[in-house]
């Protein structure tokens, strides 16, 4: 699996997110901004994410993601 295949199934399971994706075909990092993710923790943030990527975190295609989740406000203030 790559970045980008990676960056669509997070952006189409999370319809209104921007994901960007670094990795190197077997551990990647993620930033996912989405205004979903208002008044929820963090773990439930980062399940969210998770979902969209299920099928695949089982099969061993992606063997690491670590995952920074952010709201657009909260994303603008981290820029």
């Amino acid at each position: 699996m790559d970045s980008e295949t990676i960056k669509q199934l997070i952006e189409q399971g999370l319809p209104g997110a921007t994901a960007l994706v670094d990795g190197d075909g077997r551990h990647f990092e993620a930033i996912v901004v989405c205004d979903d993710f208002a008044g929820k923790r963090l773990v439930q943030q980062h399940q969210m994410v998770y979902r969209t990527l299920a099928g695949h975190l089982h099969d061993d295609a992606v063997h690491a993601l670590s995952l920074r989740t952010f709201t657009r406000a909260a994303w603008d203030q981290q820029r």
